[in-house]
């Protein structure tokens, strides 16, 4: 079995027990069994697929097939924006260029993610970290680790361009220098 298909057997289930708690006491509240927290089980599904432009930062993920993350860096101030944007919200009619992030950087924070939104269920637990890299520009991030046990904040992590299965496309991932 899927870990989509597992999933949505396990969501089968909780309905089911959300549909017996609304029946016994009004409300479909159940407890989450990892947490023990009540949970407003909201029986309404959003599945949806989106188009919504990028054209005005469509550099940035052409950059991402040539290997290369992006920011973008206003003209008049020097400062860098990392998700790239396209104004310089200090100064009026700011003009911004293109400016390559370094891949040196420093982990600052990070967390394990192991309760997921449903459109990441078919992943396994993952984590995501905060690195500031060598020009100060905080990234946040997966970070490929299995074990969070290994990672340390102030450990020094790598930026580098990977593409996520199974989606297939391509983003950006910390990686961790091995000792």
């Amino acid at each position: 079995m899927s870990q989509r298909q597992e999933a949505d057997a396990y969501l089968k289930q909780l309905e089911a027990y959300a549909n017996a708690m609304k029946s016994s006491v009004g409300v479909p509240v159940i407890v989450d069994p990892k947490t023990n927290v009540a949970i407003w089980y909201d029986q309404r599904e959003m599945r949806f697929k989106f188009l919504i432009s990028v054209e005005r930062t469509r550099r940035f993920f052409e950059a991402l097939s040539e290997g290369k993350v992006l920011a973008t860096r206003c003209r008049q101030t020097g400062e860098v924006f990392f998700p790239p944007q396209v104004d310089c919200p200090g100064v009026k009619d700011g003009e911004v260029e293109w400016v390559e992030l370094p891949r040196e950087g420093e982990l600052v924070t990070y967390t394990v993610i192991y309760t997921k939104p449903y459109s990441f269920s078919h992943y396994d637990d993952y984590t995501v970290g905060i690195a500031r890299l060598s020009n100060g520009v905080q990234v946040l991030a997966w970070v490929r680790e299995r074990d969070p046990k290994r990672l340390r904040v102030g450990m020094k992590v790598r930026l580098e361009v990977v593409k996520r299965e199974p989606e297939g496309y391509l983003t950006y991932e910390l990686v961790p220098e091995q000792p």
